[in-house]
């Protein structure tokens, strides 16, 4: 009944009533009603608040008292504009605002990645999270907020857990956005019940899932399947129904690709300008360096840095550049995986490891250290057919294969049974020909 007689009131006493508020509660009692939407959108309120905040610069009070200060717009110009016009500059510059804060954080960089050192701070500056939007055959919208979220070397893993999760037999796509609040400086603790904007990072089919995606892995409860770049769902083996689902999101333009989308579009990177040399005959073909991290539920499996990793003409076959990181040849190159190898998952009420499986997160640096092919995503180790021809191990051997667009990643393993290990004997990276040389603009 209350809410009956609020709309009845003549609109003057709304604007009025209105004119108390601040921009958030403008904003979110604009969600009401469309009545409410279009008396929201005044021009004189918003342009209150827009001078509030913003306030016109004043100019050199040496020069001639006319113009000592900036002359704000008259009552007639203001009514003038279109509705909704100074709501909408104040929203901009509020965003704009925000960037220029949160790129203070970006700028040191590591040293060892070339990555930012504080994408933690960063990130919790702007407030950020990301959710999962689960959509059906009839179009409707299902909406899942982040669970948790684990902080890695050179990336994040987000979660989502729960017993809401929609029937997976009428969903068609799932789509993975970045969420920021609309007005950053006024909603410091974090909250779902505000007006926030999201931007699109990916979008993937969940359209017979089961048969159309690999299975990765799986263990007494749950199936896990890998869904590129960087998701993975975990089903329940009873049932079909979904159990979780986390996203690998590496640290590379992470900022630029939550924050700088759209809801229909993801953030496209500026297209980059390659630095020709004439001198060298072998440009981009060295001067690599790679990061490595494995991981998983906190546990880090390897870590490693490894610089001037190379490639030679010969090596360039197939359309693709070889750069052998560990070789299979030399012992003194080898490198063990610590502790129990597996990817760690849990839910409300459940908890599991699946052996084998965990997160890469594979950082490449060109001879100028910039970041050159980054990527994070699940991987799990295959039981290798071949047979092995190293003498100094004793034990099974396990494969480990990654691919996209612009790379292919091959890693071979042995499990010592004597010491309980997993030991890398060999690492290469295949880097696509065409990326090489559109970014180095060479033509191998």
């Amino acid at each position: 009944v209350n809410s009956i007689k609020v709309c009845t009131m003549p609109s003057e006493i709304l604007l009025k009533i209105f004119s108390y508020l601040d921009a958030l509660s403008l904003l979110c009692i604009g969600c009401v009603n469309k009545h409410f939407y279009h008396l929201s959108n005044d021009n004189v309120i918003w342009f209150k608040i827009y001078s509030s905040f913003f306030p016109p610069k004043r100019t050199n009070w040496k020069t001639k008292p006319v113009e000592r200060t900036a002359v704000l717009p008259s009552h007639a110009t203001v009514l003038d504009r279109e509705s909704g016009y100074w709501k909408k500059e104040y929203i901009m510059k509020q965003i704009a605002a925000g960037k220029t804060k949160i790129i203070q954080f970006l700028k040191p960089i590591n040293p060892y990645t070339g990555l930012p050192l504080k994408i933690k701070e960063a990130i919790k500056a702007y407030n950020l999270s990301w959710v999962i939007v689960l959509k059906d055959r009839n179009g409707k919208e299902h909406v899942m907020e982040q669970v948790d979220i684990s902080f890695n070397d050179t990336s994040i893993t987000v979660f989502w857990y729960g017993t809401n999760w929609p029937c997976l037999d009428t969903l068609q796509t799932l789509e993975l956005c970045g969420v920021t609040p609309l007005l950053l400086d006024r909603c410091k603790v974090p909250t779902y019940n505000i007006p926030r904007r999201r931007s699109l990072i990916a979008e993937f089919s969940l359209t017979n899932l089961t048969n159309t995606t690999t299975m990765i892995g799986s263990d007494v409860l749950v199936e896990l399947f890998r869904l590129n770049p960087g998701l993975l769902v975990g089903l329940w083996k009873k049932g079909n129904g979904i159990a979780f689902i986390t996203a690998s999101l590496h640290h590379h333009q992470l900022l630029e690709r939550s924050t700088l989308g759209s809801v229909t579009a993801p953030y496209v990177l500026p297209p980059h300008k390659p630095i020709l040399d004439d001198v060298d005959p072998e440009y981009g073909l060295h001067g690599y360096q790679l990061h490595v991290d494995m991981h998983s539920g906190g546990h880090t499996y390897m870590c490693g840095t490894f610089r001037n990793v190379f490639c030679r003409k010969d090596y360039i076959r197939n359309g693709f550049l070889r750069l052998t990181v560990i070789s299979l040849k030399n012992n003194s190159q080898h490198l063990p995986l610590a502790g129990k190898v597996g990817f760690f998952w849990r839910t409300d009420v459940f908890e599991g490891n699946v052996q084998n499986c965990y997160m890469m997160d594979v950082t490449l640096l060109d001879e100028m250290e910039k970041p050159f092919w980054c990527f994070s995503a699940p991987v799990y180790m295959k039981l290798s057919s071949k047979a092995s021809c190293l003498y100094d191990y004793t034990g099974h051997n396990y494969d480990l294969n990654y691919v996209d667009s612009e790379g292919k990643v091959h890693i071979e393993l042995v499990w010592l049974e004597e010491t309980k290990e997993y030991y890398i004997v060999n690492l290469v990276l295949y880097l696509s020909t065409e990326k090489v040389n559109s970014w180095f603009g060479t033509k191998y």
